[in-house]
């Protein structure tokens, strides 16, 4: 990583720090409450995470990696982060104080089919190696500690707790030789193998440890032995000093109060870090050996991790909901304007849900694509829609109407002969609220949103997996004994207004027609503009702006892939949206996608006056989506090179982002074709990477539903 962009992330980091008011003065004693509280408000690591993992048991416990730390662990629940962040500070008490994140540092996956990892780090006169792994039988992540040094140092544990999600009042005190936080619900406990030799709690950006060093140039000046509420940061010297002592173990445990947190801390230190990394590592392999061989002509690496990523993408508790990414993007990390209550991608879309269970799906994992069916026919709302998103409880969370997330289940439970009575009451219901979704009172598939969920409309993509749905539906009530007649009806009949929906035959970007990302008012020849959003200033003609989201008809049965208006399209896209760089050609998400960093790598976010414009970058996902279409229009060998496109946006632990760059990246040693600070990993990237290779591998796509092609394709 560069100066510049570190830098830029340790600010973004701590944006609301500097609301706060000055530090309140130490008191002159040692120990006791801290003073100067509540402290800065909680902000969560970069998106850019290079590790995810958790045991294949039900222990709830998830950890993540981000710039050479501990970044967000989750617990008890994938909704619900319980740390900020846990990383080593070293110095020699007076000329240098250094975070791993300060240094030169790397993160490695040795085995890709263990979410079990390695880090390094180098400063001034050190070398710190630490590897990661949860207890399989306990609530807790183990930290295994090897620092080494030319000459004795001070090695300091920082961590900074986030309890419930928030970490806006938490309390942190001393309990049985550990640092322990709780909000009152739920509770984390430190421990050390060698204990602490000194401690002290404090409130962020006020008194912590972190910033009595600094200011102290590597020496605490005050003890504090209790904290909060508030944002509290904890800190422990530990029994090392590079020569003569070089190893450690920590953990980091979890409870429903101090007693639960300690006792899963001791209980894995007491265990030891060789016992359970073996015991991990051999319930993931178990797993993998359940499932078929990754295909000829995957990256095996990249296909592995994509698996296991996916894998552990699914809460504990909550068996089928898959979150998006234990991550959370730029301004939906530290704005409170923007997410009041921190969500953003630690939640379920049904979208993303039914992408991760074909996903999972193809690569042999039947019982986790049923899993998510099952849990999408528990969340469906009262009037039969699917909820926008949900916490993995079943919590909506946002609450806007999408109608593809709608059709999803219906896609799902085709593809898995699902049509039992229950499955299809539910999805019957479902069905029904599709036909009374009406524009201006006549039922249609305009939607509040579209799959990016940003703007209401006539959208190709909505539209076309809403009629896939719905035949899809008449096909298993068809099984049932039902009659489907209501829904075969209005299937055809939006399937021959989509083009007069959504392809403009007088659009400035070509002289013959082709589908635009949508339509406001259902006159795709009209020169009807909307404002993008995402920092875009100025509004834009409905038929200048395009995406991919056509190719929707094609992958799903509706449109064969030569159709001259899908060729024109295709034209299009690429000029207009599409970037080659050295991991292949990569696609925006629509014309003037503002979803991303602003110019000079800063995070997007829509709530500040001085950042007019924001830059969404390459997406990864629609290199597989060309592949099945690819793979549609005869062309297998195309579809293999996007195969081979997917997987050379991988991170360095083989994790696949949101987004990558495209030509214009900001920082000079940042290369197109490589993870920005997006969500990483992306379970759908992960997903839609599974699919393509087993796509390609059988020459079809593994998700298309033939059912829709009969009725479309062959009168």
């Amino acid at each position: 990583m560069t100066t510049s962009r570190r830098d830029f992330l340790r600010a973004a980091a701590l944006v609301g720090a500097t609301a706060v008011a000055a530090p309140a003065p130490a008191s002159a004693g040692q120990g006791g409450a801290a003073p100067g509280g509540p402290g800065a408000d909680t902000t969560f690591t970069p998106a850019d995470k290079l590790g995810f993992g958790t045991a294949r048991s039900a222990s709830p416990v998830w950890f993540t990696l981000q710039d050479g730390r501990l970044s967000e662990v989750y617990h008890p629940d994938l909704s619900t982060p319980a740390s900020r962040e846990t990383q080593i500070v070293v110095t020699d008490g007076g000329s240098f104080v250094e975070r791993v994140w300060d240094v030169g540092h790397r993160t490695e996956l040795p085995d890709a089919e263990v979410p079990a990892y390695r880090q390094t780090a180098r400063g001034t006169g050190w070398t710190l190696t630490t590897r990661y792994a949860t207890d399989p039988d306990r609530d807790s992540v183990l930290i295994d500690v090897e620092f080494r040094s030319r000459r004795p140092l001070h090695v300091y544990l920082l961590h900074d707790p986030a309890l419930g999600g928030e970490g806006t009042a938490d309390r942190a005190f001393p309990q049985a030789g550990a640092l322990v936080a709780s909000d009152g619900s739920t509770a984390s406990a430190i421990l050390a193998r060698g204990g602490f030799s000194e401690s002290t709690v404090g409130y962020a950006g006020v008194n912590d440890g972190w910033t009595q060093l600094v200011a102290g140039r590597g020496r605490l000046d005050r003890h504090y032995a209790t904290a909060g509420p508030g944002n509290v940061i904890q800190l422990g010297r530990l029994r090392l000093d590079g020569t003569s002592r070089t190893r450690e173990l920590v953990a980091l445990g979890f409870g429903a109060d101090g007693d639960a947190a300690v006792r899963a801390a001791r209980g894995s230190l007491g265990r030891g870090f060789d016992s359970a990394a073996s015991a991990y590592a051999a319930g993931w392999r178990q797993y993998l050996r359940s499932l078929p061989a990754a295909p000829e002509g995957a990256d095996r690496r990249i296909y592995a991790t994509s698996v296991v990523a996916l894998a552990c993408s699914e809460d504990k508790r909550n068996p089928g909901a898959f979150i998006a990414s234990p991550s959370m993007p730029w301004a939906f990390g530290f704005d409170r304007a923007v997410a009041p209550e921190y969500g953003s991608y630690h939640l379920v879309w049904p979208r993303d849900l039914y992408q991760i269970a074909t996903g999972l799906l193809a690569a042999g994992d039947r019982a986790a694509a049923e899993r998510s069916l099952d849990y999408l026919l528990r969340i469906q709302q009262p009037d039969g829609h699917w909820p926008q998103n949900t916490k993995v409880s079943g919590e909506p969370f946002w609450t806007s109407i999408q109608l593809d997330e709608t059709a999803a289940p219906m896609l799902l439970a085709w593809l898995l002969d699902r049509d039992d009575p229950a499955t299809v009451d539910s999805l019957e219901r479902g069905g029904d609220f599709l036909l009374s979704y009406s524009k201006d009172g006549y039922p249609s598939p305009y939607t509040e949103q579209e799959r990016w969920e940003e703007q209401s409309g006539y959208s190709p993509s909505t539209i076309a997996s809403v009629i896939a749905g719905l035949v899809c539906l008449a096909d298993l009530m068809r099984r049932a004994g039902r009659d489907p007649a209501r829904f075969l009806e209005a299937a055809d009949r939006w399937h021959a207004a989509v083009d007069g929906w959504t392809v403009t035959r007088n659009g400035p970007h070509a002289p013959r027609p082709y589908f635009v990302r949508l339509t406001k008012d259902g006159d795709p020849n009209a020169g009807t503009t909307y404002n993008l959003g995402n920092n875009n200033p100025d509004p834009a003609d409905q038929r200048a702006v395009v995406d991919a989201g056509f190719l929707e008809l094609v992958r799903l049965g509706m449109r064969q892939p030569h159709d001259p208006v899908v060729v024109n399209s295709l034209a299009v896209i690429d000029e207009q949206i599409s970037t080659v760089t050295p991991a292949g050609r990569h696609w925006h998400r629509y014309s003037g996608d503002g979803y991303g960093e602003q110019a000079d790598g800063g995070p997007w976010n829509v709530n500040r006056a001085d950042v007019l414009r924001t830059y969404g970058r390459l997406w990864p996902i629609f290199a597989g989506e060309r592949g099945e279409y690819e793979l549609l229009a005869g062309d297998r060998a195309a579809a293999a090179g996007r195969l081979r496109d997917i997987a050379a946006c991988a991170g360095p632990t083989g994790l696949l982002p949101e987004q990558v760059w495209d030509v214009n990246p900001p920082y000079p040693a940042v290369r197109p074709g490589t993870p920005t600070a997006s969500a990483t990993p992306l379970a759908w990237t992960h997903a839609q990477y599974l699919r393509l290779a087993w796509s390609v591998a059988k020459g079809r796509p593994v998700e298309y539903p033939t059912v829709v092609a009969e009725r479309y394709l062959t009168q």
